[in-house]
């Protein structure tokens, strides 16, 4: 087994790609022994194997410093840099986190737990190396999901009148937590399709990779741009759930799961009969929206924390809105939805609210 002289990237380095490929395999097996017996993020971290092996073979990390967006899809990550006894030994499996932590390894640069942050952080990397005179390739890897937020939008804004080394791999697998929602989903369609180019309009280089869970491919994308002088987007479509057919047909089940039967999929912890707030929220407000057209239940990317499943989102048709991971948007629909005569509710994670403030105080 490859896995097992894992121990830094450099170990990665010294792989073929046939050898890489097989790593590949061994990696996701151990994701999914590890995850059908602990839970954590399942699909975002089998999607993205393939790309977190062929960035660690051609980046040199520590030096060249990557950033994971959310950083709950960086499980492979941490297995190539030196943490994957956590993933191999049951015993092992509390002793890092579900997300980056400094405090774990020098290839972790930032205690990440929320979305749309990456591109942000990245910038501030690449001002300071280019204040400092330094010459490392600063790497945000972020996903098509978290690209709804309005922050990501403000990062690559940034980055494009930054004009040094930046590079932004945009993981598009055609998923937030659910479907994805906006305007700007068209156009990554577009993107995969002709060259209708978002990012180029912000003055980003471009690079498209139709098989992001292709090593070779990747990594010849990745060599392309690396020690690059100007800001560029990767834009890679991936698979969410790769290798594991449940995850890959139920995208949005399979994003975070408790534990599970491998075999089988089937939860090892059954709460079917137990009814949540979560369940009632949503046929209370369903119940309310046959009664009276102004009801609104609104969403920023979460649609499972009022219970609205997919089915439920088709029968409150237009009086459901997802707006993304978009927060702050989010609260301030609420308030114009509420001026204007309507009866918004904004479910959201508490952890998730802090993005809020400002909109909640003032508007």
């Amino acid at each position: 087994m490859y896995i097992e002289k894992i121990n830094s990237p450099a170990d990665v380095k010294a792989l073929s790609v046939e050898q890489m490929e097989v790593l590949a395999t061994e990696v996701r097996q151990a994701l999914l022994h590890k995850l059908s017996e602990h839970g954590g993020h399942i699909g975002p971290n089998l999607g993205m194997v393939e790309a977190t092996i062929a960035l660690h073979y051609v980046f040199n990390s520590p030096h060249d410093k990557i950033v994971y967006d959310v950083s709950h899809q960086s499980y492979t990550h941490k297995i190539l840099t030196g943490r994957k006894e956590a993933f191999l030994n049951a015993a092992d499996y509390d002793k890092v986190s579900g997300y980056t932590n400094p405090q774990e390894s020098e290839h972790d640069f930032f205690t990440i737990g929320h979305t749309s942050t990456s591109v942000s952080l990245a910038c501030g990397l690449v001002k300071a190396r280019d204040l400092k005179g330094g010459d490392e390739n600063i790497i945000a890897v972020i996903g098509d999901g978290s690209l709804s937020g309005g922050e990501a939008y403000e990062g690559l804004s940034n980055a494009g009148e930054n004009g040094t080394n930046m590079i932004i791999v945009v993981n598009d697998n055609e998923m937030s937590i659910a479907e994805n929602h906006g305007g700007l989903y068209q156009n990554l369609r577009l993107l995969r399709e002709t060259e209708g180019n978002f990012f180029r309009s912000l003055g980003l280089d471009y690079m498209f990779v139709k098989d992001g869970n292709d090593i070779a491919s990747l990594i010849a994308a990745f060599k392309a741009v690396k020690d690059t002088m100007r800001p560029v987007v990767v834009h890679i479509h991936t698979l969410k759930g790769k290798g594991y057919l449940p995850a890959e047909t139920h995208k949005e089940q399979w994003h975070w799961g408790m534990p599970f039967d491998l075999k089988t999929g089937a939860p090892k912890y059954d709460f079917s009969g137990v009814e949540d707030y979560s369940d009632l929220t949503a046929k209370f407000l369903l119940d309310e929206m046959k009664k009276d057209k102004s009801v609104v239940a609104i969403t920023s990317g979460t649609p499972s924390v009022i219970g609205f499943t997919p089915e439920r989102r088709q029968q409150a048709g237009r009086q459901f809105v997802d707006v993304g991971i978009a927060e702050e948007h989010a609260v301030a629909l609420a308030s114009g939805i509420a001026a204007g005569g309507g009866k918004p509710v904004y479910g959201v994670y508490s952890s998730f609210i802090q993005r809020t403030y400002d909109q909640l105080s003032q508007d």
